[in-house]
């Protein structure tokens, strides 16, 4: 939080009868403070205190002003005992005349340009969880029960400031009780917008009995959560799991599941301390943790050594759980380890969007879910569930939505609004506002009309809701992205700025750095300014320009994209760029025929070793696609079923890397992984010895190279979507600190293109500030 400002008095002071000093202050917080209980907070510490004066919600944020002799304590108060979900950025402080006025007061909100935010939302807090199980609340067993400290928040908010009329629960008059709570200053749910009661509120369709009996025997269910629907089934059930599979047309990427809490890991997942923290903390996100062999049904994450899991985040969840264990009415059976856990995906068919609304679901998913429960409280921005996992002891984000969108990034200072649009697969879009960076949330692959159609909706909303019109729109090179051709549209000037420099860009975002900053981009694919695919780059930037010091040694890209989904084709490449051609094919065509890949593939073994020979094959400098190469060349995935399945295939494999095999070379600045490749190719190698080289030679090679570029004791920031790779990101941040170096990871966003739309905004901001950026 910035530091309070304090403006000279405009009057004087008064004194009480006992002849102490009474003053009058007003004060502006700043930050994500509607929509927490700030007002009922703000009103207890100014009765707690004797105070006088008003608080009420406007534009900017949340304005007090408040008199008396206990100012000072008051203000020390605010800032240390915060409600739980609220954030301060600043607190501005303006000291007045006394007025001599009686009594504390919550005033009605003031519209205006707005320049707060709406807070993300938050799981079930301890207290209405207290009151879903209490038989004496008027809230009990109601699914859709909240307060100032928990609940809906950002997918209901339509437009600030936030109050109910400008959320989805303006349809549902409160109810006298209701209305008496949201007005009583010493309730919780004192001005709690979306609170509501089994009398006035939300209803659900289902009865929750009949949900968990239809996951009981087998039976796939569509149910409407906080940012969207869920697909819910039995994940001890390999049948369901297997049907759900089938229906929902997703071969192997892995699914995530639902326990009831923090004592139900035990038995499914070996969870650090950090870990449960996480997945225990507000956001509720998806964590991956080690996963107990056995726990699930084994088609949830074929392949891999961890489990996304999630604990119940919305009363609706905890319901599910508590019929499941028999209605329990105790509060230490309620906290005890259940056994049911379900299977909790998104419901996307066809990798469309999340389906948000109750009809389309009815439309959309009736070939897939064998029972569909919605319920009438309208959700006005879809966000899925995020995912994280503990990178070097602390968590990263692989997606992030729910839970922490729109908190924003802090750029250190203010700065012009500019639109960033992302690249194309996982896309985001970013808008700046003063010295603050909204991100969206997951978007998807912009490769359907439906994903377009979200994107579109996604831009608009946050630009609405922040009430900004940018100055300049920031793009991917790549001309034929939709997100370029989106940026065009925007009507104002583009900035195209290279992938990498994105990356990299993004990070020092994040971490308050204008730069220089060395960066380490590696990714699958990128558009380079040369215009070959770029993905394993050395790049410095400053706040305004960026350059290329080095890259990976190019390997063949054969068939250009199809390369990505078909690692035996890099694994072809890597064999050519070490040896003869002729055993290069034999060795491939091997491994294929022992895979039992279908015959169309191994019939292209042929054509395609003769293009790369030729020469007329573009080339590639990515990492990620070595990971493909590695992967095929061990005979452990040939062909993908989804985006980055080798390369977690292969990371699950590795107990250990093994270091200091010496297995690179560094000449000109480029990165030159062919000793590797000769080892790796050697027949009859154990995939597990073959990963463990893999990853400690690649970390080897990419410390060895980092060192040689840095400066002394400068920041690397470590960007693009194989930093995913948990192995990987350790053991650089490890070797790279023993070097005096500081590695920098995405903590804030994802790694890879989620985050990529910061890195854009970033340069673009500066290339307004500066007038000067390169623009390829």
């Amino acid at each position: 939080m910035r530091l309070d400002r304090l403006f000279e008095p405009k009057g004087g002071a008064a004194t009480s009868a006992d002849g102490a000093t009474i003053e009058r202050l007003r004060l502006r917080v700043r930050g994500a403070v509607q929509g927490v209980g700030m007002r009922p907070f703000v009103y207890s510490l100014a009765t707690r205190f004797g105070l006088s004066g008003h608080v009420l919600n406007d534009g900017d944020g949340v304005a007090i002003e408040v008199e008396g002799v206990g100012i000072d304590a008051f203000r020390a108060a605010l800032e240390a005992e915060r409600p739980p979900l609220a954030r301060f950025d600043a607190i501005e402080a303006t000291r007045l005349a006394p007025r001599g006025e009686d009594g504390f007061r919550i005033v009605e909100s003031v519209a205006g340009k707005v320049t707060t935010r709406v807070p993300a939302d938050a799981a079930t807090c301890p207290a209405c969880l207290a009151d879903l199980f209490d038989p004496t609340s008027r809230f009990h067993l109601y699914p859709f029960v909240n307060c100032t400290h928990c609940g809906p928040r950002y997918t209901i908010t339509a437009r600030l400031p936030y109050d109910r009329p400008q959320t989805a629960m303006a349809s549902f008059p409160m109810c006298a009780d209701c209305a008496r709570d949201y007005r009583d200053p010493t309730n919780r749910r004192f001005h709690a917008e979306p609170i509501a009661c089994p009398a006035c509120g939300p209803k659900l369709d289902h009865p929750i009995e009949e949900v968990v009996a239809a996951i009981r025997r087998g039976e796939i269910v569509a149910l409407k959560g906080l940012g969207g629907f869920h697909l819910l089934c039995d994940a001890r059930n390999e049948t369901a799991v297997a049907e759900l599979r089938r229906r929902k047309v997703r071969d192997a990427k892995p699914f995530a599941v639902m326990a009831a809490n923090l004592a139900s890991l035990e038995g499914l997942v070996r969870a650090n301390v950090e870990e449960r923290r996480l997945v225990a903390s507000a956001a509720a996100p998806i964590v991956l943790m080690e996963m107990v062999e056995g726990a699930v049904a084994p088609s949830i994450a074929p392949g891999l050594g961890r489990l996304g899991v999630m604990i119940a985040a919305t009363p609706l969840h905890h319901l599910l759980f508590w019929e499941a264990a028999g209605r329990p009415t105790a509060k230490e059976k309620l906290e005890a380890a259940n056994d049911f856990v379900i299977v909790a995906t998104s419901a996307n068919p066809g990798g469309e969007p999340l389906v948000i609304d109750d009809a389309d679901a009815r439309r959309r998913l009736v070939g897939i879910a064998d029972l569909i429960v919605g319920h009438d409280r309208p959700i006005v921005i879809r966000a899925d569930d995020s995912v994280t996992q503990v990178i070097a002891g602390k968590p990263a984000f692989i997606r992030r939505a729910r839970g922490y969108v729109p908190e924003p990034i802090d750029l250190g200072g203010d700065g012009p609004s500019v639109l960033a649009t992302g690249a194309f697969l996982k896309a985001t879009v970013c808008v700046t506002r003063g010295r603050e960076a909204f991100v969206s949330q997951h978007v998807g692959d912009l490769d359907t009309a439906e994903t377009i159609r979200f994107y579109r909706e996604t831009a608009a909303h946050l630009l609405s809701l922040l009430d900004v019109e940018p100055e300049l729109a920031a793009c991917d090179l790549h001309p034929d992205f939709f997100s370029s051709r989106f940026a065009a549209e925007s009507g104002v000037d583009v900035l195209p700025v290279q992938h990498h420099a994105a990356h990299v860009a993004a990070i020092a975002a994040e971490h308050g750095i204008a730069g220089p900053i060395l960066g380490l981009a590696l990714d699958g694919v990128g558009h380079g300014d040369d215009g070959s695919a770029w993905g394993g780059e050395a790049i410095r930037v400053t706040a305004a320009s960026w350059e290329r010091l080095g890259h990976l040694r190019a390997l063949a890209l054969p068939g250009g994209d199809k390369a990505a989904r078909e690692p035996w084709r890099m694994a072809l490449s890597a064999l050519h760029a070490i040896g003869d051609p002729e055993a290069t094919k034999g060795q491939v065509s091997r491994v294929l025929e022992t895979a039992k890949i279908p015959f169309p593939a191994r019939a292209l073994v042929d054509p395609v070793a003769a293009r790369i020979a030729s020469g007329r094959e573009a080339s590639t400098s990515s990492l990620g696609r070595l990971f493909d190469a590695a992967a095929g060349l061990l005979g452990l995935r040939m062909i993908q079923d989804h985006e980055g399945q080798a390369a977690m295939e292969l990371e699950a494999l590795v107990g250990e890397p093994i270091h200091d095999a010496g297995l690179f070379r560094i000449e000109g600045g480029v990165l030159d992984f062919r000793p590797l490749i000769a080892e790796l190719a050697r027949p009859g190698l154990d995939p597990r010895f073959g990963a463990e080289l893999f990853h400690g030679a690649a970390i080897d090679g990419l410390v060895a190279w980092a060192v040689g570029l840095a400066r002394p004791g400068e920041a690397i920031a470590l960007g693009g979507g194989c930093l995913m790779n948990r192995v990987l990101a350790e053991g650089l941040v490890e070797r790279l600190t023993a070097t005096g170096l500081r590695p920098l990871l995405a903590r804030s966003l994802p790694p890879g293109d989620g985050g990529l739309s910061l890195g854009q905004a970033a340069l673009a901001r500066a290339h307004l500030t500066n007038k000067e950026t390169r623009i390829p």
